[in-house]
C-alpha cells in the first residue's frame, strides 16, 4: 500500500515543539486535569473514586455503557449500541474507509479537508474525485459541481463539516442536497464533525441524524479541549456499526479505562465545558478580527465561532512554506502554512489558544509580514 505523507502532521512534527507562540493548533485551548476535575463541582474526588478501583485491564472494547451512552446524546437517532468508541477522529476515520472503501470504488472527497478523508480512499485503491470548495464563495463548495461527480460507483463522499482550515459550516439546506445526491447511487456520506459551532451549536445538524447511510465521526480532541485522551468515535446506523465492528477488531482492542473514564466525565459535564470554550472562542474571535482589521497585508472569510480559521497573506505564494519556516525561526510563531492544504499564500491559524499567546503571535506575525522578502512590495 502506497500513501502520500501527512502534511499537516508532518510541519507540526517538524515545527511544533520549536514554536514559543504556537498559533497553528485546531484545538480550543486544552484542559490541564485540574480544570478538568473542577467541572464536577467536588475536585474531581469521585472521579478519582472511581479511578482508583478501577483495573487497569483492557476494559469495555467498544467503550463503556456510560460513555457509549453520553457520545449518543448529541445526536437525535442514533442509539447508544451504534457508537464505536475510537482512538481520536483519526482512528474514527480510518476505520470507516478501512471498513467500506474498496479497489474500484469512486470516492467523491471535499477538498481541501482533512487529508485522511481523500489519501486513505486513495491508498485503498479508489479513485478519487476532488470536490472543491471556494474561496470566492465564503469557501463553500457548489451543489452543481457535485452533481457533475457523483458516479454509478461512487460508493461514498467525504466531508469534513466544519471544514478544517477554513472553519466553513456546511448548514442543512446544503446536507440535505447531498443526501439526495447520495441516495440516487446508494452512496454513504462520511461526514468529520469534530468542529462544532459554538455561536448556535443548536442549530448544527449531524449527518447521522440525516441519512441512514450517514456516518458521523467526532472526538473530545477539539470541541472539548482534551486531545491527550486521544478518544473519537463512530456514529451510523446498526448495519454499519456492525461491519465497522469486525474490523475494529483488527485496528484497535480498546481506546483505554483511563480514557474512557475521564472521556465519559468529559461529556457528562459537556455544558460546562462548552460554555468555557465558547467564551474563548467568541473572545478569541474577536481578537482575530480586530487584528484583520487593522493588517493590510492580511484578509480573512472568518469563521462561525469554530476553533480553525484560515487567513490569507500579502506574500509570494511560491514561498509560502520557507516564509512560515524563517517566521519560527526569527520570531517565535507558528502557523500551518497553506501549501500543506494545496492553497500557497494562505496559512491556518489557530486563534482558540490562550489569548497572551494569540495576541503576541498576531503582532509577531505583523512585524516579520512588514520586514520579510517574502512579501509582495
Amino acid at each position: 500500500m502506497k500513501i502520500a505523507g501527512f502534511g499537516v502532521e508532518e510541519w507540526l512534527n517538524t515545527w511544533e515543539k520549536s514554536a514559543t507562540y504556537d498559533i497553528s493548533q485546531s484545538t480550543i485551548s486544552s484542559m490541564t486535569m485540574s480544570e478538568l476535575l473542577s467541572l464536577d463541582g467536588v475536585d474531581g474526588q469521585t472521579f478519582y473514586a472511581a479511578l482508583n478501583k478501577q483495573k487497569m485491564n483492557y476494559g469495555w472494547i467498544e467503550g463503556s455503557p456510560e460513555f457509549k451512552s453520553e457520545a449518543a446524546k448529541l445526536y437525535q437517532h442514533v442509539p447508544a449500541e451504534n457508537i464505536l468508541q475510537t482512538n481520536g477522529a483519526t482512528g474514527a476515520n480510518h476505520l470507516a474507509l478501512y471498513s467500506l472503501i474498496e479497489p474500484g470504488d469512486n470516492v467523491i472527497a471535499e477538498y481541501p479537508s482533512y487529508q485522511q478523508l481523500y489519501d486513505i480512499p486513495k491508498s485503498l485503491g479508489a479513485t478519487v474525485d476532488y470536490w472543491h470548495i471556494h474561496e470566492s464563495d465564503d469557501w463553500n463548495p457548489d451543489i452543481e459541481e457535485l452533481k457533475q461527480l457523483i458516479k454509478p460507483n461512487t460508493k461514498m463522499i467525504c466531508l469534513n463539516n466544519a471544514n478544517n482550515p477554513t472553519g466553513t459550516i456546511l448548514d442543512r439546506a446544503l446536507l440535505e442536497q447531498i443526501v439526495e445526491l447520495a441516495k440516487t447511487v446508494d452512496a454513504y456520506v462520511l461526514v468529520d464533525e469534530v468542529y462544532l459551532p459554538l455561536d448556535k451549536p443548536e442549530d448544527f445538524v449531524s449527518i447521522a441524524d440525516l441519512y441512514d447511510k450517514g456516518i458521523a465521526t467526532n472526538s473530545l480532541s477539539k470541541t472539548y479541549s482534551v486531545p491527550g485522551i486521544r478518544l473519537g468515535w463512530t456514529a451510523s446506523n446498526h448495519e454499519v456499526a456492525d461491519i465497522f465492528r469486525k474490523y475494529r477488531d483488527y485496528t484497535m482492542i480498546c481506546a483505554g479505562v483511563f480514557n474512557d473514564m475521564l472521556g465519559t466525565y468529559v461529556l457528562k459535564n459537556r455544558d460546562k465545558v462548552l460554555a468555557r470554550n465558547r467564551k474563548i472562542v467568541l473572545n478569541n474571535l474577536q481578537i482575530l478580527k480586530d487584528w484583520v482589521a487593522s493588517e493590510p497585508k492580511v484578509s480573512m472569510i472568518f469563521p462561525r465561532a469554530v476553533s480553525t480559521s484560515f487567513v490569507k497573506l500579502d506574500i509570494d505564494p511560491d514561498q509560502t512554506e520557507q516564509f512560515f519556516i524563517d517566521l519560527l525561526k526569527e520570531k517565535g510563531v507558528l502557523l500551518v502554512p497553506g501549501n500543506r492544504f494545496d492553497m500557497p499564500g494562505h496559512a491556518r491559524l489557530g486563534y482558540c489558544t490562550d489569548e497572551a499567546t494569540l495576541r503576541e503571535g498576531l503582532k509577531r506575525l505583523s512585524e516579520f509580514l512588514h520586514e520579510s522578502k517574502y512579501t509582495n512590495k
